[in-house]
């Protein structure tokens, strides 16, 4: 089995459709596997952002229109097909096959719980997937399903597709991405997801309280099933990590597997990165201090000499810590008056508010960009000198892993793939590529901040501190070949 049929099905990938990095993960993944020679397909929905952005479209006409019963009514849907773009030249060539039904996905949000339909639009995705293999003539050696939105895949491959021999011979892993996200509905949805008269295929103990979780019942039924860190794997299997679900995960913790994500450094290389003011490399890092500088500037915080930088990129939620920075933050501020603070986010609107509220009270400080905005995210990795992730909790995380590339330290919580690929600075040593706390408490994150301070106010340790950061790899080609060898396991069971 040298080469192998993998389909990849998630609800986001970059760059048609992006929340997280599910999306980044989706492509880059997807294009490692192309470059080595593999048959990879992605199935996506087709949003209303990716109708409007222009790609090439191509009718699959070996699908057709096809029309998928729901109970007592059916939902139609139609194939159109695109290349993956190459991103930076690191990969080859995908196809990208979306799931054009306007009526669920022609919408300007990618996720619309507002509407009611949520366990429709997330079903369809599934069931299209294996309805557009069976025409396409094509049987992966393993569908590769992404958190709750295509967790109902393997239950339907084995329950309303049972009779298809072909189908019954592809495998399926269920990847969790982030457990706290589960599909959880009210039972009186069954028609919803297509399983009326199927509900003993359900988790009885669910259903028995009137609920439908597509993640609990995805994952009774997969062939195995990974989530992107090796800490994860094991905060996940316990009541604290688990939400609800670390009975079911230690029960088969045999088929259970921590791979870290892989980054694309096609797109997230300082040397190469087109958004930035000024390349630089690990020999050459003259132009960071060009980048810090622009920065600065574009965020209207002024600079000076000893200034230094701290980047934040990050949905603001509770989930990424934001609820210590204003506890955090105005001592710091008071006792470093060179520190400055960028931080590109959005999120709740308390936290919002919080961070509004020390943008007033320290303006020559602190700079907030609200939403997102794909080329100042670029810019805070090159321009920062230390890099915030203080998570409550982190599956993985890619941000820390960009930063590193970058030359920018990061400050982490000691959790999920945090404490898989960030080592703690030992000055003694001098090893170590950022700065580990453990307990997720202001002082806790207050005391490495003020760590990083003093490493960067002695410039050979911050030197060598930086040298060893922008020395590790967490490229695909590291972490793609985990992937790869867990598919070969997969499909010979």
């Amino acid at each position: 089995m040298s080469k192998l049929r993998i389909c990849l099905v998630s609800s986001e990938v970059a760059p048609f459709s992006k929340t997280g990095g599910l999306a980044d993960v989706s492509a880059g993944l997807s294009r490692w596997l192309a470059r080595r020679g593999h048959d990879v397909r992605i199935f996506t929905p087709l949003y209303e952002r990716v109708a409007r952005a222009g790609y090439p479209l191509e009718t699959e006409t070996r699908v057709g229109d096809v029309s998928v019963p729901f109970g007592d009514w059916s939902q139609e849907f139609a194939i159109r097909s695109t290349p993956l773009p190459d991103g930076g030249g690191n990969g080859g060539v995908v196809p990208v096959h979306l799931i054009d039904c306007p009526g669920l996905y022609g919408r300007e949000r990618l996720y619309s719980s507002e509407h009611g339909d949520e366990a429709l639009r997330f079903a369809l995705l599934s069931r299209a997937v294996l309805e557009a293999c069976q025409r396409l003539d094509w049987f992966p050696h393993v569908f590769h399903c992404n958190d709750w939105h295509t967790a109902m895949l393997p239950v339907y491959k084995r329950t309303l597709y049972d009779w298809d021999r072909k189908l019954w011979a592809s495998r399926t892993l269920l990847t969790i991405h982030n457990i706290d996200f589960q599909g959880v509905f009210p039972s009186s949805r069954i028609g919803d997801l297509g399983m009326r008269g199927l509900e003993r295929h359900l988790h009885q103990g669910d259903w028995a309280r009137g609920e439908i979780n597509c993640m609990k019942s995805g994952l009774a039924w997969v062939d195995w099933i990974s989530t992107v860190s090796d800490t994860y794997a094991h905060e996940i299997q316990t009541a604290e990590g688990g939400r609800g679900l670390d009975g079911i995960l230690r029960d088969r913790s045999g088929s259970l597997s921590g791979i870290v994500n892989g980054c694309d450094y096609g797109d997230w290389d300082p040397a190469t990165d087109p958004h930035i003011p000024s390349n630089y490399t690990r020999d050459d890092r003259s132009g960071k201090l060009e980048c810090k500088k622009r920065l600065l500037e574009r965020m209207l915080l002024p600079y000076s000499a000893d200034c230094v930088v701290f980047g934040m990129v990050s949905r603001l939620t509770h989930q990424k810590g934001v609820d210590l920075l204003p506890q955090v933050l105005p001592a710091f501020l008071r006792e470093y008056p060179q520190a400055r603070v960028v931080v590109l986010g959005s999120g709740e609107a308390r936290y919002e508010d919080a961070l509004q509220w020390l943008r007033n009270t320290f303006p020559t400080q602190i700079a907030i960009f609200r939403g997102y905005h794909e080329e100042l995210a670029h810019w805070i990795e090159a321009g920062s000198d230390v890099f915030l992730m203080p998570s409550l909790f982190e599956p993985c995380g890619l941000n820390q892993m960009y930063s590193m590339r970058y030359g920018t330290i990061p400050v982490v919580r000691r959790t999920g793939g945090l404490a898989d690929t960030v080592r703690p600075w030992n000055p003694v040593e001098e090893t170590g590529t950022g700065f580990v706390f453990w307990d997720f408490d202001p002082f806790a994150l207050l005391a490495e901040m003020r760590h990083a301070m003093g490493a960067h106010a002695h410039p050979p340790a911050w030197d060598t501190l930086v040298e060893n950061a922008m020395r590790e790899d967490w490229s695909w080609d590291r972490q793609g070949v985990h992937y790869e060898n867990l598919y070969r396991h997969i499909a010979s069971r």
